[in-house]
């Protein structure tokens, strides 16, 4: 994802959510390139052509939308299989079971028709596809789910192949006129699927939180970006306009990225835990006119200390830091289905001066994934923190630009940082 985008988001003004139905009597087609599968077995593959190489009888694909309308609903499954080969799948709704049997075509679709099912209930459905038949051979590429009836009447669904929940972020305001030359934020992750980022402390340069990045490495990241503009190669950005590491913390990795804009990234590879408050500063000391060195520090849960991740000289720039949010992000689409949740609370910000603080108000805003594919995106107050929630087809959905405000601790932050050659010490 393009993290400057994060920061337009929170300014723009807000699209309103499309509809994506079909009125009484019509025929919804939800694409295969849509699903998900689960388990993620090896071969199998959801692109823009649908599901395709699925031969593993213990893999199911899965279709959520949201049903509004209570009623019949008909179900059926376009499918490419090969001439005179034969699948049996099983199509299981709302707690109702349905089998079907297709002889292929070839090149041509064939369909799976599974009847119709009862919705007793308005809400998220999940249509849960299984094979009935043995492994081995290919059980059917998948085209697209054909929906009908009744309660299809305003139903919604994402229609579109990028499977991602909607990226989800709170904006913080600053006094007019202050000087932030620090930022802290705690944040804790309660859910920690693969490929999330939960990002503690964002401003207009660079972000800094942590991700979950396989199912046995978690991360500490902070990144600060170049000037000029470049969206994706960093080999264009010339030397006036590249960020320049000042130093690097212990065990900590740092390397050039792109993609997303460019500049420098650094990481700590630590197993933050679920549930575990993590604790996040980012510091910004102006050198003269036109640089000003970036910092991200980290309180290392065992060593109860805090360590710096990385330090950059960002050119072009000369101020303090602006722009300030808290994001999270499910950064691949192949579990966009799974809930992801994270508190974000005891944020505060130290002036030029040497002046801490507390922020207790925050503004939602999301993606565009969030305008009308995705509406399961949540911002709110909990155990005295913000939260951001996203993905799991939660019902319900926050409005972009809403506020809300969290109980003040009024106990500003006590941070001793170490001493380390070529970085500015928070002024005390």
């Amino acid at each position: 994802m393009n993290h400057r985008s994060i920061i337009v988001a929170i300014v723009v003004s807000f699209t309103a959510a499309l509809v994506q139905g079909a009125p009484v009597g019509k025929e919804l087609s939800v694409p295969a390139a849509t699903a998900y599968i689960s388990p993620n077995v090896r071969g199998a593959r959801v692109g823009r052509s649908g599901v395709t190489h699925w031969k593993d009888p213990a893999m199911k694909v899965l279709w959520f939308g949201e049903i509004k309308t209570t009623g019949k609903i008909k179900c059926a499954v376009r499918m490419r299989l090969a001439a005179g080969a034969t699948s049996s799948l099983q199509l299981t709704l709302a707690g109702q079971s349905r089998k079907a049997s297709v002889t292929g075509a070839g090149k041509d679709n064939v369909t799976a028709d599974f009847g119709t099912f009862d919705i007793a209930k308005a809400g998220y459905q999940r249509f849960t596809l299984e094979s009935l038949s043995k492994a081995g051979k290919p059980f059917g590429d998948l085209d697209a789910l054909i929906l009908g009836g009744p309660a299809i009447e305003d139903a919604h669904f994402n229609l579109k192949p990028r499977r991602n929940a909607a990226s989800v972020h709170l904006a913080y305001p600053v006094p007019k006129g202050v000087k932030v030359a620090a930022m802290y934020c705690e944040m804790t992750g309660l859910e920690e699927p693969l490929w999330t980022y939960y990002m503690a402390c964002g401003w207009h340069r660079g972000y800094f939180g942590m991700q979950v990045n396989s199912p046995t490495e978690r991360r500490i990241i902070f990144s600060v970006w170049d000037s000029g503009g470049e969206p994706k190669d960093r080999k264009k950005v010339d030397d006036a306009n590249r960020v320049k590491l000042v130093a690097k913390g212990q065990g900590v990795k740092t390397n050039s990225f792109g993609g997303e804009g460019t500049g420098g990234h650094s990481h700590l590879v630590y197993p933050w835990k679920t549930g575990e408050k993590q604790l996040f500063l980012v510091t910004a000391k102006p050198v003269g006119e036109k640089h000003t060195i970036f910092s991200g520090w980290y309180f290392h849960p065992d060593k109860k200390k805090w360590m710096l991740i990385s330090s950059w000289n960002a050119p072009k720039e000369g101020r303090y830091l602006r722009g300030l949010y808290s994001f999270s992000e499910n950064f691949g689409g192949a579990n966009g289905h799974v809930l992801r949740k994270a508190l974000y609370g005891n944020q505060w910000i130290r002036t030029s001066e040497g002046k801490w603080i507390e922020i207790t108000d925050a503004k939602f805003s999301h993606d565009a994934t969030g305008r009308g594919d995705r509406l399961d995106r949540f911002m709110g107050v909990e155990d005295g923190q913000f939260f951001l929630s996203h993905g799991g087809f939660v019902p319900g959905s926050d409005k972009y630009g809403k506020k809300y405000r969290r109980p003040a601790l009024r106990k500003a932050p006590k941070i001793v940082l170490p001493t380390i050659k070529g970085v500015p010490p928070l002024k005390q």
